[in-house]
């Protein structure tokens, strides 16, 4: 990341940092890419401080992601790392997990450590998840010890969920040692394979072939058994589904080492995303994703879940595809949405609506993530997601009431996959601060 020693003052907002309990008007400095003082009379304690005037914003922890695709390398034409930096940024978001979903994939310590060479002057934090098996094969293991000496903070095979029992019981066993999770994609194969959406009335209105919520709670199920099993970590990576919701809620009640992200998208939109159209069109394919859109009853159980604290993180699963392959047919074309500049106008709707309080958002969006891996101690930076005095010099500056439009020209990403294309949204992130430096 970018060093500046210039301390930094950000004045006047309204400051939230969920760690604390601190909602109130207060002043942030930063000085040498840490926070030295939060509370009043920021001038006093650094007169030559670069001022930043937040009158009417909220202030608020850089936003954590475990789960962003950059597409590098071997996908380029999709995205970047400085454009999904850029991207990042953009959105509030001074920490990222790029997936081992590469081309090659990110499954061994070579690999690993020239993916972190690649963004080591990035504009934000970006960490890096390295795979469970070779090549995302799902037929031999990766080196654990060698990836977690290169500094990978997760494993995943993302997009495919490896099915092999006793192949996962060793991951289980081998992360336990190590501390490190296994953030899987459940969805097993045997149930959802040929599907394309969500399994219910779309599916059948559109006359395609449907993922089953079934296939998500089996998957979880497994894991969740395996936790227990071997007292490894497992995290689950977008929740979509009611019985999933209940299985890792009752999971965290017996005592089973489980975490769980949810994306914004499935927090906010249901199957019936892929009818919004032109009439001249039939479907929209960038509401295509994996696990699919699905229900409002799944979305409800996903809302109360974050608000209970049985999801511990919002994370976005950025998936950019180019317009030419998502132009393809509602069957060929790839799944997936980006998801970083948008994450915070789809939260909003979620906070405008009244179904989760502005500062048990961002903490999903900030300490949430960072305790669910425990970044803080992987990385040795305490205070990692909050702005207690010591922590990284992250800083989000909200607008909460900003109306913007999403469209080619406002976004930064390299794609543009995301069914609020065309959309005027509410909420943006007016600037952000990563390590104490201006970013966006």
């Amino acid at each position: 990341m970018i060093e500046q020693s210039t301390p930094l003052a950000i004045i006047n907002g309204r400051v939230i940092d969920p760690a604390s309990g601190i909602d109130e008007l207060a002043d942030v400095v930063i000085e040498d890419g840490y926070v030295t003082h939060l509370g009043a009379g920021a001038s006093k304690v650094t007169p030559r401080a670069t001022k930043i005037n937040a009158t009417g914003l909220i202030v608020s922890p850089g936003f954590v992601d475990l789960h962003t695709h950059l597409r590098t390398p071997g996908q380029e034409h999709k995205e970047t790392i400085e454009t999904g930096a850029t991207a990042a940024a953009a959105g509030g978001f001074t920490t990222i997990c790029q997936m081992p979903n590469t081309d090659p994939a990110l499954d061994s310590q070579d690999r690993v450590e020239e993916a972190h060479k690649r963004a080591s002057d990035s504009l934000i934090r970006v960490l890096t998840v390295g795979a469970i098996t070779k090549e995302r094969a799902g037929q031999e293991l990766v080196s654990f010890d060698e990836l977690a000496n290169a500094g990978v903070v997760a494993f995943s095979d993302d997009g495919d969920f490896v099915e092999d029992m006793a192949l996962m019981t060793d991951a289980y066993y081998r992360s336990a040692v190590l501390r490190i999770p296994i953030s899987q994609h459940c969805e097993s194969p045997a149930l959802v394979d040929g599907g394309v959406v969500h399994h219910g009335t779309v599916a059948t209105q559109l006359g395609v072939a449907g993922r089953p919520a079934e296939g998500e709670d089996t998957a979880v199920a497994r894991e969740i058994a395996l936790a227990t099993l071997t007292g490894g970590h497992a995290h689950i990576q977008h929740v979509s589904t009611a019985g999933a919701v209940s299985l890792i809620r009752d999971a965290k009640e017996r005592g089973v080492s489980i975490t769980a992200e949810v994306t914004p998208h499935h927090l906010v939109l249901t199957d019936h995303a892929l009818l919004d159209v032109e009439p001249s069109e039939p479907y929209n394919t960038n509401a295509k994703c994996n696990p699919p859109l699905r229900e409002e009853s799944d979305v409800a159980a996903c809302v109360t879940g974050l608000v209970d604290g049985t999801i511990d993180a919002i994370a976005t699963d950025h998936a950019p595809h180019s317009p030419q392959e998502k132009a393809l047919s509602l069957v060929d074309a790839p799944a997936g949405m980006i998801g970083l500049e948008t994450a915070l106008p789809y939260v909003m709707r979620v906070i405008n609506a009244g179904d989760i309080q502005l500062a048990s958002a961002i903490e999903r969006l900030t300490l949430g993530p960072v305790r669910a891996w425990h970044l803080d101690r992987q990385l040795t930076l305490p205070g990692l997601g909050t702005l207690g005095i010591g922590a990284p010099g992250d800083v989000a500056l909200i607008d909460p009431d900003a109306k913007w439009l999403v469209g080619v020209d406002t976004l930064c990403s390299r794609s543009q996959n995301t069914p609020l294309l065309g959309q005027q949204v509410i909420g943006r992130v007016v600037a952000t601060v990563a390590s104490g430096v201006l970013v966006h």
